[in-house]
């Protein structure tokens, strides 16, 4: 088919929201444990590569954060040129709901962190942190309790997640890049604009694809970018292809083929490396203060306000349309979900604190885990109370 089943991207979200989960809680058991020594040499042991003239010397969590998670920014941009070229992004009507609700849940989410943190001992620098949502996460949640819920529910949180994706990559893009070095940054220039020279070519092979997709990166990472925009910018340069049904595009073929790695080794191996917190060393001081305190109100009262919020107002005003078979309250418990920022709010974290800040670190680990985990509770125990009212018929 040309359209990659939605239902399918699901399936496979949800399981690596279970897998994600799973990988947290062995980090921070680990972190508090007598292996904690162990994990900590592991995930900051000192890894240099260097191939010609490519030289980094980074830690195992920095390869992870800078390397392998650019992978995921690869699938990423080629989910939203996707969708919004064939997919639920590609209709104004559908999109203009699930757009608004995004814009709400990035708005809402940073105007509370920053009201709790515009003081002497707050942390305003953070502020990106809690306007991201965890598709795998809050999609885990979802299936919880999705089995008598509407599949119209379902996209549009796929819909907003992807929405809320692009605002990440812009945020990353406007807020965390620095002065790149300039030799490197035509370096990076150059392959990109190979790279939409051979989007050209229809049978072009798929290792150049692969190959000037490490370039990019090598150049990104040498010029002092965000390797996140690699992979959305080498993303947007494969081609989509034919729209016969009996084909299968370029972009297509390679999101499918890279988002099993990415849901079940890419992600789950970040959240190992990112989300270890020793508590060890935490006072009631630092448990409750502005920045850990801003990033669990803002993720868990904050997101739910701005998402339901504008998606509300954007219903009212017809300026959008109310999911089909969708009660409110039913989008208010998706607009719960959606406080799980886990892995997008884990690697904004890292991207907005110095290396030497390892206190603020652990602070941003715990208010990321404990406002994601109250969130999907939350709204999974929303959605289940609503699901017992469901007729089957809704189902699918």
């Amino acid at each position: 088919m040309a359209k990659r089943p939605t239902l399918d991207f699901l399936r496979t979200e949800a399981g690596a929201g279970a897998l994600l989960i799973i990988a947290s809680g062995v980090a921070v058991i680990a972190a508090n444990s007598p292996f904690s020594p162990d994990y900590f040499s592991i995930v900051h042991a000192i890894v240099p590569v260097r191939v010609g003239a490519f030289s980094q010397v980074l830690t195992l969590a920095g390869w992870v954060k800078d390397g392998l998670m650019a992978t995921f920014f690869l699938v990423v941009g080629m989910e939203i040129k996707f969708e919004v070229l064939r997919g639920e992004l590609s209709s104004p009507r559908r999109l203009a709901l699930p757009l608004m609700a995004a814009v709400g849940g990035m708005i809402v989410p940073a105007l509370v962190f920053l009201a709790v943190n515009l003081q002497p001992d707050g942390f305003p620098a953070a502020w990106p942190v809690p306007t991201a949502t965890d598709i795998a996460f809050a999609l885990a949640g979802l299936a919880m309790v999705s089995r008598r819920l509407p599949s119209s529910l379902r996209v549009f949180l796929l819909t907003l997640a992807i929405a809320d994706d692009l605002g990440a990559v812009g945020i990353i893009a406007v807020v965390f890049t620095r002065s790149p070095h300039l030799i490197e940054l035509a370096g990076a220039a150059t392959v990109l604009l190979g790279l939409v020279a051979l989007s050209r070519w229809r049978r072009a092979p798929f290792a150049l694809y692969g190959a000037g997709f490490l370039l990019l990166w090598a150049f990104t990472m040498q010029a002092g970018l965000s390797t996140s925009l690699a992979g959305v910018l080498a993303a947007f340069t494969v081609p989509i292809g034919s729209r016969r049904a009996d084909q299968d595009s370029t972009l297509k073929t390679f999101m499918d083929a890279l988002h099993p790695y990415v849901a079940y080794l890419v992600l789950p191996l970040f959240a190992f490396t990112a989300a270890g917190v020793s508590v060890a060393e935490m006072t009631m001081t630092t448990v409750i203060s502005p920045l850990t305190l801003g990033i669990v109100l803002a993720l868990v009262v904050g997101k739910p306000v701005g998402v339901f919020g504008f998606a509300f107002i954007a219903a009212v005003t017809r300026i959008g349309r109310r999911p089909a078979g969708v009660s409110w309250l039913q989008l208010l418990g998706v607009a719960m979900l959606c406080g799980a920022g886990f892995t997008m709010s884990l690697f904004l974290g890292a991207l907005a604190l110095p290396n030497s800040e390892v206190l603020a670190a652990n602070q941003i680990r715990l208010a990321v885990i404990v406002g994601s985990a109250l969130s999907v509770v939350a709204g999974a125990s929303v959605l289940a109370f609503t699901a017992h009212s469901v007729e089957p018929r809704m189902e699918g």
